[in-house]
């Protein structure tokens, strides 16, 4: 597990489903991943500058700095599109998503890496459209 991630578990590293990944591309056209999985990381996300459209799926389990550099960026006026945890009652919910940012509720559950049943929990993307 890479250092980058600031994650606090190594077992919330989950790749994007793939057609969920490709129909947001599709709308947003990314230029850039933060904290991607594929290979190894060779600078910190949440120390350097993000391109004009960014994905990114950080990990479940400390997602704060990231939805937190997220906006930042948005300030900056780029659109950052985010999948993470349907955790409306958490402290970075409040502070960095509410009514700062688009939010679009995944009906069902979704199905992560080669798993043979959905996470257990609920996602959500949230798009921070610094554009408009």
């Amino acid at each position: 597990m890479s250092d980058f991630s600031l994650s606090k578990r190594s077992d919330d590293h989950w790749f994007t489903p793939p057609l969920l990944y490709e129909s947001l591309n599709i709308e947003f056209d990314f230029d850039d991943d933060p904290c991607p999985l594929h290979g190894e990381m060779v600078e910190d996300g949440l120390k350097r500058e993000w391109g004009k459209s960014v994905f990114m799926n950080p990990p479940y389990s400390n997602p704060a700095p990231w939805v937190r550099k997220a906006y930042i960026e948005s300030l900056k006026g780029k659109v950052i599109v985010a999948l993470l945890r349907a955790d409306t009652s958490t402290a970075w919910f409040h502070d960095w998503v509410w009514h700062k940012a688009e939010i679009r509720f995944i009906r069902g559950r979704v199905m992560f890496g080669n798993q043979k049943s959905p996470a257990p929990f609920a996602s959500l993307i949230v798009i921070w459209d610094g554009i408009k």
